[in-house]
């Protein structure tokens, strides 16, 4: 376990993460995606802990858009073909560095992003190569509360889970 208390940022790609990866298309070609809202839990949770969120992903969709926004993420970049370009531009522009950066992935265009990360987490579906990289591989598959259940792994690990989620749902002690 490193140190995860560094972690400022967290980049969270969309299909097979936050969705089952499945793509569904209506008769006009919109292009539909199922979001689990068990998620929203750990967005919230992590913003409240004051960690950013970066949705990153090589898709473009309206959904995403619409989802995103509900959820209120810091930053969205979608149709993005090379992640770690793409974040490596993204750390200079922030003043950051690869270990505060937690990565929540399931496929190999994550793999070269969450390599150099302090964090990684992946779905319990995620490919093998994504699992032997990751720091938690979580016991739920993607778009079925993965991400929630990542996140509250890493504030868990940092000790904050109980206070960021007292304060958001008025739970606990």
């Amino acid at each position: 376990m490193g140190d995860w208390q560094k972690i400022k940022y967290l980049v969270i790609d969309v299909d097979g993460t936050m969705t089952d990866a499945g793509v569904f298309y209506d008769e006009h070609g919109n292009e539909l995606k199922k979001f689990c809202t068990k998620d929203g839990a750990g967005f919230f949770a992590a913003r409240r802990a004051g960690i950013k969120l970066l949705v990153l992903t090589g898709r473009e969709c309206a959904a995403t858009t619409r989802r995103m926004g509900e959820m209120k993420v810091d930053f969205l970049v979608q149709n993005c073909k090379d992640k770690v370009s793409y974040l490596e531009e993204f750390l200079r522009e922030q003043g950051t560095s690869w270990d505060e950066i937690g990565y929540l992935g399931d496929d190999l265009n994550d793999l070269p992003g969450m390599s150099r990360c302090g964090f990684a987490g992946c779905p319990e579906d995620a490919c093998a190569e994504v699992k032997a990289c990751a720091d938690y591989v979580s016991t739920i598959k993607g778009g079925y509360g993965a991400v929630r259940d990542i996140v509250e792994h890493l504030l868990r690990s940092r000790g904050e889970w109980e206070k960021v989620t007292a304060e958001i749902y008025g739970i606990g002690v």
